[in-house]
């Protein structure tokens, strides 16, 4: 098992005018590769997204991606992927919560902007290859068959990010970063180094095309408000909300619940049902899930054929957890080893064989321990 190739490429760099894709710009280039830096313009009026350096979507980053690819001595552009960005990504994003459900825009953007739209706009101009500054690695093996796998530094891995990516993806994606063990101390350094003025600029974090990091107040302003009952197991009014979409399955603050349960310990969000815009609450308990249903998968390589033994992470910055799983029809099936909490619809599950990334699939339907009792 080898790394990807090392032969001279053209090389599209991402860069969002942090700190992370500046240096894997960099190293592409240190490497020999042909690389021309490209900013995404994802909102027609960058100035309603962030400001300062919390997002990826302001004038501020693009003029901090322009300046760090002339140090570095490349080609740069801005292109325009507004319409792309606001249909494939924060469309999606309010109808999955309308639903009920709880996406993860992060991992929508990867799949449909920088690996899709990007990618195939790369190819058509001639580019081998898309660099970011993801931290993951892409392995080649000796049929020339390309692997996802996590990075080597497993504080900073995002491969759960990208494990909607098919092979055909990967063959055409390059992570400088992901074999790196350096903490990020040492990333910023190297930037400084490097004599890059984003060294010390803030990472990323939230969701960058929501501005104040108010997601129930951008949802709100998107679907209005409704006011509906919050309701314990029993079906039993224990409150009222202003809308079911900003609630999330295994939410405890925010609640707003008038009384305590009869037992007096925390109660959790259970379920979330839009169709009478109600949300119903319980012990942490009642949220062991067992098994789940997935829909859409994503197989990193050839899918499997039959049950296997894997872990799955289900939450970006989450742990792993021992898992079953089998393809079912058009979908997957998961049985846990041990029951696992908040789990909810919408989210991406990602299965690993080691380090590998097997795949990813979108969870549609969960099974709980407290059902089966």
């Amino acid at each position: 098992m080898t790394q990807t190739s090392q032969r001279p490429l053209r090389v599209l760099a991402a860069m969002s005018g942090g700190v992370d894709s500046a240096v894997a710009a960099a190293r592409a280039a240190e490497a020999g590769h042909d690389v021309t830096g490209v900013h995404l313009a994802l909102s027609a009026n960058p100035q309603s997204f962030r400001t300062g350096a919390r997002g990826c979507c302001t004038i501020e980053d693009s003029r901090d991606a322009r300046r760090a690819a002339d140090v570095i001595g490349i080609p740069f552009y801005v292109w325009d992927l507004a319409e792309r960005f606001r249909e494939d990504v924060v469309e999606d994003f309010i109808a999955e919560y309308e639903a009920g459900r709880t996406p993860n825009p992060c991992l929508r953007c990867n799949e449909k902007i920088k690996f899709a739209a990007l990618l195939d706009k790369a190819l058509a101009l001639g580019f081998d290859a898309v660099c970011t500054g993801h931290y993951a690695t892409v392995v080649t093996l000796e049929d020339g068959s390309r692997e996802l796998h996590r990075a080597s530094d497993m504080a900073k891995d995002q491969s759960y990010v990208l494990g909607v990516l098919d092979e055909r993806q990967l063959a055409h994606a390059m992570f400088p970063l992901g074999d790196t063990l350096t903490t990020k101390d040492e990333i910023r350094a190297e930037a400084e180094r490097r004599g890059l003025a984003v060294a010390k600029k803030p990472d990323s974090h939230d969701i960058c095309f929501i501005a104040d990091g108010d997601t129930q107040g951008f949802l709100a302003s998107r679907l209005g408000a409704s006011e509906g009952d919050i309701v314990d197991e029993a079906g039993a009014k224990v409150g009222t909300h202003e809308g079911a979409f900003g609630f999330t399955i295994g939410q405890r603050k925010g609640l707003r619940i008038g009384h305590p349960a009869p037992d007096g310990k925390p109660r959790y969000v259970l379920d979330i049902s839009p169709v009478n815009n109600t949300v119903t609450v319980g012990p942490a308990e009642a949220l062991d899930v067992t098994s789940l249903t997935a829909i859409r998968p994503r197989w990193c390589g050839a899918a499997p054929a039959g049950p296997g033994v894997y872990t799955a992470q289900l939450r970006a910055h989450g742990g792993e957890t021992a898992v079953t799983a089998r393809p079912e029809g058009d979908g997957l099936r998961v049985d846990f080893e041990e029951p696992v909490r908040g789990v909810a619809p919408g989210q991406a599950i990602v299965l690993y064989d080691g380090t590998r990334v097997v795949g990813s699939a979108t969870i549609s339907a969960t099974r709980r321990a407290a059902a089966m009792a």
